[in-house]
């Protein structure tokens, strides 16, 4: 008994070893990934009104440059969700990334509409891989400072719009598209440079039963962050649960026979893409899943909803004008008003960073939902100018908030086998929210429906803050799992 190894997870390494230099340079580096990823969806509102003009587009050819980079969001987050889970962090990173930078780069070069679409398509086949960066960034980070984190993080995809709206801004009016298109592509390109120093993540590396690769880099953060690993063997949370399960009665001898550990591990990590959906819609995950799939498409169909009715409602089209003229007051992009609007989700990442460790994340994204839905009741009804952009702004704030929290949510709900398959697959429904919403809210304001566009977003918004009460469980302050537990075991956890 004296003489029994102690044993230690990578949760509880994380935790020893704290937020350090090397978490700094991992933030970094997934946040241009994030920051790529935001410049990429912002340009769409530039370059679609541009590109109609300069080829004579009509709406609906110009609507579709930018359904076909969420279709390709929508392919890519599932796919690349899996080929990371399948084949490692970094490996679903660098494809994502190539993709992204080559076709947002080929596309400043588009001779004709046909090819644009197609290079477009393929920017969001790349863009779909975002999740990837936040489930690997979230897989350094110590348990109890995670919220505050990721919270840091997402001030990425804000910083990406501001940079976009100042590069457009600059860019347009001088040089035109096709620059504003290569210049965007810059930050992938960046991700390609940097790719060789990124580390795999150690729970990955621990889950597939690559023990010393994880316990190598997790000496490498302990150099980097001036502190020491804990003494004993690092072992998963898999191989703790199996032995439990095996002799519950007992403390010692965690380790199981590695024969019953590989079978097993096997059987999880060898899933498809099928089995790891089956995994998704298994009796213990079902209910997060598709609970987490409604709040995923709320926030999307929200979130681009507001940042376009921001200007609907502002360009006199809150007030019923012949078509004609909507569509050539539409083809005037004010990069001032673009780029001021872009601040507003800076109170919406401070609000978030402030009370998603201390309220948890349920109760922080129901109450921000709950909160939108009142900024945009009085909109029901034609307001004045300056009120209608006061009312927007604050609900863009509350559905920054929610988008930042459920972002954090999503990946801890979910265990290391499937968690990047899980984000992924509900990013893609989030897509399907960003596709239709112009579709459906903004067209409703053109055809001088505003009453009905915003009892739309009531309807929607308010069901997302419902769905969020029903989650099963909180996630603040817990450790990440690496396996599949039941749901006893989640409720005693929670």
């Amino acid at each position: 008994m004296g003489e029994e190894t102690t044993k230690y997870t990578v949760d509880e390494a994380l935790v020893a070893m704290g937020f350090g230099n090397f978490q700094i340079l991992v933030l970094v580096y997934a946040g241009m990934g994030w920051i790529s990823e935001a410049m990429e969806m912002m340009l769409l509102s530039f370059v679609g009104p541009a590109v109609q003009s300069a080829w004579g587009l009509s709406s609906n050819e110009e609507s579709l440059i930018t359904s076909v980079v969420f279709a390709g969001m929508l392919v890519g987050a599932y796919s690349w969700g899996i080929v990371s889970d399948k084949h490692g962090r970094r490996k679903g990173f660098i494809i994502t990334a190539t993709v992204t930078a080559g076709a947002g780069f080929l596309s400043a070069f588009a001779p004709n509409y046909t090819s644009l679409i197609i290079l477009r398509c393929l920017v969001g086949l790349g863009l779909g891989g975002g999740p990837v960066l936040a489930s690997w960034f979230l897989e350094f980070i110590p348990a109890p400072s995670r919220g505050t984190w990721m919270v840091i993080f997402s001030a990425f995809w804000t910083l990406g719009t501001i940079l976009e709206a100042s590069l457009a801004w600059i860019v347009m009016p001088r040089l035109g598209w096709r620059w504003l298109l290569a210049l965007s592509s810059l930050p992938s390109l960046l991700l390609l440079i940097f790719y060789r120093v990124t580390p795999e993540s150690p729970r990955y590396l621990c889950l597939k039963g690559r023990t010393t690769e994880a316990i190598s880099v997790l000496e490498k953060i302990a150099r980097m962050n001036g502190t020491e690993l804990p003494s004993g063997i690092l072992v998963s949370d898999h191989q703790i649960e199996l032995q439990e399960k095996s002799n519950p009665s007992e403390d010692t001898k965690l380790l199981s026979p590695r024969t019953e550990n590989a079978t097993h591990k096997e059987i999880e990590s060898n899933m498809g893409g099928i089995s790891s959906l089956f995994v998704l819609l298994s009796p213990n995950l079902v209910r997060s899943t598709l609970l987490l799939w409604v709040v995923f498409f709320g926030n999307a169909f929200s979130y681009y909803g507001l940042v376009l009715l921001t200007s609907e409602l502002n360009n006199g089209n809150s007030k019923c004008m012949p078509t004609e003229l909507q569509s050539q007051k539409s083809r005037d992009v004010n990069y001032r008003d673009v780029f001021i609007a872009s601040f507003a989700e800076f109170p919406g990442l401070l609000i978030s960073a402030a009370i998603v460790d201390k309220l948890g994340r349920k109760l922080s994204m129901s109450a921000m939902f709950f909160v939108c839905c009142i900024f945009l009741l009085p909109l029901v009804f034609h307001e004045p100018e300056g009120l209608t952009t006061a009312l927007l702004f604050g609900a863009r704030i509350c559905i920054t908030a929610t988008f930042t929290i459920v972002y954090i949510y999503a990946p801890e709900i979910y265990p290391t086998s499937v968690r990047t398959t899980g984000v992924g697959v509900a990013s893609s429904v989030g897509r399907i929210g960003g596709m239709i919403c112009p579709l459906v809210a903004v067209s409703l304001v053109h055809g001088c429906h505003q009453t009905a566009s915003i009892i739309l977003f009531e309807i929607v918004i308010f069901f997302s803050g419902i769905c969020v009460v029903f989650f099963p469980f909180e996630t603040k302050g817990r450790d990440l799992s690496d396996t599949v537990s039941s749901p006893k075991d989640i409720n005693e956890l929670a």
